[in-house]
């Protein structure tokens, strides 16, 4: 499925997206950000988090799955709210770029921080494209839809606090190239949702009730999408049924013209 095709800039259109940018807020605010980060999508998860609970901020919520996490904006901002800051991956001179360690697993190549001294939880970045490390973050160069991924996913989540390897959280920011056809693209879109919530339905903690009446928290989803109809019915016969609150949200950082949304999925009820 290919999520991330690369097509060439016209001049005209490179023209206008480098105006753009040049009065984009939250361009600027990345560009002059001590905490430097990698894509102007991180301020988006920022919003999302402080607006909604700061449920990346919760002490319970130590596992998180970044899909399609290239650059790894949305990485470093989950590894902030563990508790990973610069100065926690002792003193590195260039955030990410310090002595790093490789380990094969599986056939599949994990970059892991060294000296895991500060932060809390377990952190996996997936993505095709290779990506600089991240401190308090693994990341997984694959296809999170090849056969053996979510096994190898759970492997890197185990902890003695998460014997089962489940995430508390699963994340896609991810998106294709727009092709200029808006039923393509909605395909593309339905496509992507689809494809995450296979992967997050065998990954999510499920929502349990005990024996006083108490709820815990369950599975988070946090998903992509473009509006569409076929993207309405996708959440009715698929998320609606399937988590105990699902609550669309266009962040203020979303872009005014796009018709990008978020649905934040809570409460996985494991019933699929």
């Amino acid at each position: 499925m290919p999520f991330r095709p690369t097509l060439p800039l016209h001049k005209k259109s490179s023209t206008a997206w480098l105006a753009r940018q040049s009065r984009d807020p939250f361009v600027k605010a990345r560009l002059s950000s001590p905490s430097s980060y990698r894509s102007r999508a991180a301020y988006k998860l920022i919003e999302l988090n402080d607006k909604w609970g700061r449920f990346l901020s919760r002490p319970g919520v130590r596992s998180v799955v970044d899909l399609g996490a290239a650059p790894g904006g949305w990485s470093q901002v989950v590894a902030e709210n563990f508790g990973w800051t610069l100065e926690a991956a002792d003193n590195a001179e260039d955030f990410g770029l310090r002595e790093e360690a490789k380990v094969q697993k599986r056939g599949s190549w994990s970059t892991e921080p060294m000296n895991k001294t500060t932060g809390r939880g377990n952190i996996v970045a997936l993505d095709l494209l290779p990506m600089v490390p991240i401190p308090g973050v693994q990341t997984l160069q694959m296809d999170f839809l090849a056969p053996g991924s979510a096994r190898i996913v759970r492997d890197a989540l185990k902890s003695s606090q998460n014997s089962e390897g489940t995430a508390d959280i699963v994340l896609s920011d991810m998106a294709a190239n727009f092709s200029g056809s808006k039923i393509r693209d909605s395909q593309m879109s339905l496509d992507i949702c689809h494809a995450v919530f296979d992967f997050a339905q065998g990954a999510l903690t499920v929502r349990t009730v005990d024996e006083r009446g108490k709820a815990s928290c369950g599975g988070i989803l946090l998903l992509k999408h473009f509006a569409h109809p076929l993207l309405q019915e996708f959440r009715k016969e698929h998320l609606e049924p399937n988590f105990h609150l699902v609550h669309y949200i266009k962040p203020e950082s979303s872009r005014a013209d796009s018709a990008e949304g978020y649905w934040l999925c809570r409460g996985w009820l494991g019933r699929t």
